[in-house]
């Protein structure tokens, strides 16, 4: 449209120049304007509708564009048509739309290999922390990964797995010496009556004999089928099972109840037993009596004669803590982290296995656990104390007014 307006000033020009001269000056002038110009077309109408002037044709399958006004020689006015060939136009803008369509097609092919070969050269790292993870067995647990090769943004979590590998190798490790130790606990009764039994049957024996050897057997039986229990809560627990909660008026009377059916260990040890304290809280009962049960039965064996065993009993702000302390030996403290770990034994040659399996503090940690509590245990200059905490964020009430000191 500004090519048509420019002509469009150039021949109302010529013709307002060519003023009342004949047609063939007209024409001359219009012809030398129109030299180079084969894209325009120009035809010029009389006021009878008569051309008077028409260049060469623009052809009939090219697209045009037209622009149609009026100019005067003077006192005729002349009707003018300008026809602009577009054509040219449209072959151009149709190179040029193959030509982006053919660079935006290779630029998207070179980014997208470009971009896939760096994202390559970018993961390559974590496709070798892949690889590493891969190769770890059980036994490799206690190999780090190799982290010095990756990026910044990795290393925090190379040194996150690393640290989870470590936990897990120890509870590998735990599992192997757990593993190990069931066997020997359920050996050492199944060998006992494996080799009682085959003592009975080599020769005749009498009523009496055959008791004998059954009650024996009977024991060891009822020791397995203890080991068998506990290892059933120990599952339950571990299976995330959580404590029941009532209300329980005094723990007084509850470690008072324990002591009671102790009574006769307690005696045969040369022992007392005082309870300090009291509170009230929202606890498993069975649960708390279990857990002191095994407190008490733990303190009773290691305990110096004629020595007195104490339960305290303490409220500290949202939690009651129930302790079970002893007079004897003092545990080493490398071995405090582990006492309540199952078959766990300070005491490297297993002294009074065939009455304490191992798992009665690991019971006791189950049962702490259950309550959402955690297990204490303290040890120095003589004096032993081991137990266990259960959160009650319930306000407490006064204690029984006879159960402050027992």
């Amino acid at each position: 449209m500004d090519t048509l307006r420019q002509k469009q000033l150039q021949v109302s020009h010529l013709i307002a120049e060519a003023g009342e001269l004949d047609n063939d000056t007209l024409t001359h002038k219009l012809n030398d304007a129109m030299v180079g110009q084969q894209d325009v077309m120009v035809i010029l109408s009389g006021a009878d509708g008569s051309v008077l002037y028409a260049s060469s044709a623009v052809p009939m399958d090219h697209r045009t564009i037209d622009m149609r006004f009026e100019a005067t020689n003077g006192t005729t006015p002349i009707q003018a048509v300008l026809i602009l060939d577009a054509s040219e136009d449209d072959r151009v803008l149709e190179r040029l739309a193959r030509t982006l369509i053919t660079a935006a097609l290779a630029g998207t092919v070179v980014i997208a290999v470009g971009g896939f070969t760096l994202v390559q050269i970018g993961l390559r790292p974590v496709h070798d922390l892949s690889a590493q993870i891969q190769a770890l067995e059980a036994d490799t647990l206690h190999q780090p990964l190799d982290g010095s090769a990756q990026p910044d943004e990795l290393v925090p979590l190379v040194a996150h797995v690393n640290e989870l590998l470590k936990r897990l190798h120890k509870a590998y490790e735990q599992l192997e010496a757990f593993n190990a130790d069931v066997a020997h606990e359920l050996f050492t009764p199944l060998a006992t009556l494996m080799g009682g039994t085959e003592i009975a049957l080599r020769k005749a024996r009498d009523a009496d004999a055959l008791r004998d050897v059954l009650g024996s057997h009977l024991e060891d039986l009822q020791r397995m089928s203890m080991i068998v229990q506990d290892m059933l809560f120990l599952s339950q627990a571990d299976r995330g099972a959580e404590a029941r909660r009532e209300h329980v008026d005094s723990l007084a009377d509850v470690a008072g109840a324990v002591v009671d059916l102790h009574e006769a260990a307690i005696e045969e040890a040369g022992l007392q037993v005082r309870i300090d304290g009291d509170a009230t809280c929202t606890a498993d009962v069975r649960l708390l009596q279990r857990a002191l049960s095994n407190l008490i039965g733990n303190a009773t064996r290691h305990a110096y004669q004629c020595s007195t065993i104490l339960v305290q009993i303490d409220r500290l702000d949202d939690e009651v803590v129930l302790r079970v302390v002893n007079q004897g030996h003092t545990i080493p403290t490398e071995h405090l982290p582990y006492l309540f770990h199952r078959f766990y034994r300070a005491d490297a040659a297993r002294s009074n296995a065939a009455r304490n399996h191992g798992l009665g503090l690991a019971i006791v940690a189950a049962i702490a656990r259950m309550h959402g509590g955690r297990t204490v245990a303290e040890s120095n200059g003589g004096v032993t104390s081991i137990g266990l905490t259960v959160p009650d964020p319930f306000k407490p009430s006064a204690p029984h007014p006879e159960a402050a000191t027992r």
